[in-house]
């Protein structure tokens, strides 16, 4: 499956309220984004997009507490009926509190 990320957006799955949004980019097989909303004032990441989709990324961000928050995360694509796209997200974090977790981002219009 061939995914292109540049120019979409994702949010967490599910979720009402105040989250954050995510805008993606992308330039050959190198994926980064900036997002913020909810607790997360400001937050980043970078990876890399294998063919089928999946991407390995590092994230970081600064809450509103002003806590840094940094870890991983690998992402894999599933194309929904109405042609957006859902990241099922495993994620590893390092700082503060380490923690792992899973995490469903879905593509928004």
């Amino acid at each position: 499956m061939t995914i292109w990320y540049d120019g979409r957006r994702f949010r967490v799955a599910g979720v009402d309220g105040a989250v954050p949004a995510a805008q993606y980019h992308q330039q050959g097989d190198l994926v980064w984004a900036e997002f913020a909303g909810g607790k997360v004032r400001r937050g980043s990441l970078a990876g890399t997009c294998a063919q089928d989709g999946v991407l390995r990324l590092a994230y970081c961000m600064v809450l509103d507490t002003g806590d840094l928050v940094t870890g991983r995360c690998v992402s894999t694509p599933t194309l929904l009926d109405d042609g957006r796209v859902r990241l099922s997200e495993e994620w590893e974090r390092f700082s503060p509190l380490p923690a792992t977790g899973t995490s469903l981002l879905e593509e928004t219009r």
